[in-house]
């Protein structure tokens, strides 16, 4: 990167800095409904190599999107779009921090798949705060650092996202998950011995993308607030599966599916949680196993309450499953994206085959596989 960097701007940069996409065990559409979630950083990451200017000047360089060019005051809502707005959006909110910075060249390259419901915007936005915080001298702690990458994603870019994306980039451990309390933003890493239990997760991308910024996000969004409203909590993280049969009359079936997911997903988060303190304590095959039945109703309840998914995602987790895989859900907003799978040891690369091979049946372009090794969370490496 630094060499890259130097050949585009004639000079090396001051830093290299680099943030992780974001897979999640459970927990969907919980975060903006003050619940609960495991996620983690994977090994795929966005890169950034950053110089300060003299000027106000922005010069741009991704290596898989090309170049753009803008002043300092140009970076905010409503003025860019496509890959700027996650890079020099964060620029701006770092201005709304209270920072005073300059313009800077930035060279960009990433291999979180776009598209692929592994945040790869979360983590394009993540390193750019990053390192623009640091040459700017904005001394903020890592879940500042994620809210401030969060307004970039709801207001540059115009994604009403939860924080989930962005704290996990920011905040994630190396072979561990993080347990989110969206409510009191409590994070806790938790240990996930995935080996000593003989298994292995696999992402498996299905390469339809995901346009969460089409509006179908939104609408789930703004489903759960009037059911809250119906049932008089602050959150649908308060709601219960029996006060939802008793405003069955002031809610639409519509928007009661879409409580009844959070409300379950909920349920599963905390069930999965237990299920990896068992597992501490030394009954970690038997405990960890027990995962599968989780994500598999997890993406039953997205697929039919919260209806968030679309057929590449439904053939990849119910082939995956019938290939061996104990248990299988789509991650992220849904509308696309990926698949993760949860199975014994040594059976990725069948799973995978199957999922592939039940692709070309239906003429669809092959899904890929993702590494899902837990990875540690923005980091400066140079």
């Amino acid at each position: 990167m630094a060499e890259a960097f130097a050949t585009e701007f004639g000079a090396r940069p001051e830093g290299v800095w680099c943030a992780p996409g974001r897979a999640n065990l459970i927990g969907e559409h919980t975060d903006y409904n003050a619940g609960f979630a495991l996620p983690f950083g994977i090994e795929r990451r966005a890169l950034v190599a950053v110089r300060r200017r003299g000027d106000d000047e922005i010069r741009l360089c991704s290596k898989q999107t090309g170049h753009s060019r803008l002043r300092l005051s140009e970076a905010g809502p409503g003025r860019l779009s496509g890959w700027t707005a996650y890079v020099a959006g964060a620029a701006w909110a770092l201005q709304q921090a209270g920072s005073s910075g300059t313009g800077f060249d930035l060279l960009l390259d990433s291999d979180v798949p776009m598209g692929a419901g592994l945040s790869s915007s979360a983590a394009v936005e993540c390193a750019s705060v990053l390192a623009l915080s640091e040459l700017w001298g904005l001394a903020l702690d890592r879940p500042a650092l994620a809210r401030l990458a969060q307004r970039v994603e709801i207001e540059v870019a115009g994604v009403p996202c939860g924080l989930m994306d962005q704290l996990t980039s920011m905040c994630a451990e190396p072979d561990r998950v993080l347990y989110f309390d969206f409510r009191s933003m409590a994070i806790r890493a938790l240990d996930l011995p995935l080996d000593e239990a003989g298994l292995e997760l696999l992402v498996i991308d299905t390469r339809s993308p995901h346009e969460l910024a089409s509006g179908h996000y939104a609408e789930r969004r703004q489903a759960c607030q009037r059911v809250a409203e119906a049932l008089g909590v602050d959150a649908l993280r308060d709601a219960t599966l029996d006060m939802l049969d008793g405003a069955a009359a002031r809610l639409s079936p519509i928007d009661r599916q879409r409580g009844r997911h959070v409300v379950t997903e909920n349920a599963r988060v905390l069930a999965a949680v237990a299920l990896l303190g068992e597992a501490k304590t030394g009954g970690s095959a038997q405990a960890l196993t027990q995962l599968g039945a989780l994500l598999s109703a997890s993406h039953a309840s997205l697929r039919d309450d919260f209806q968030v998914t679309v057929p590449h995602l439904d053939v990849a987790a119910e082939t995956a499953e019938q290939a061996g895989a104990l248990g299988a859900r789509m991650m992220g907003g849904g509308f696309g994206g990926s698949v993760l799978a949860l199975m014994p040891h040594g059976q990725s690369a069948s799973v995978i085959g199957a999922v592939h091979a039940a692709f070309s049946r239906r003429g669809w372009e092959p899904p890929l596989s993702v590494s899902a090794r837990r990875a540690g969370g923005a980091a400066r490496l140079i």
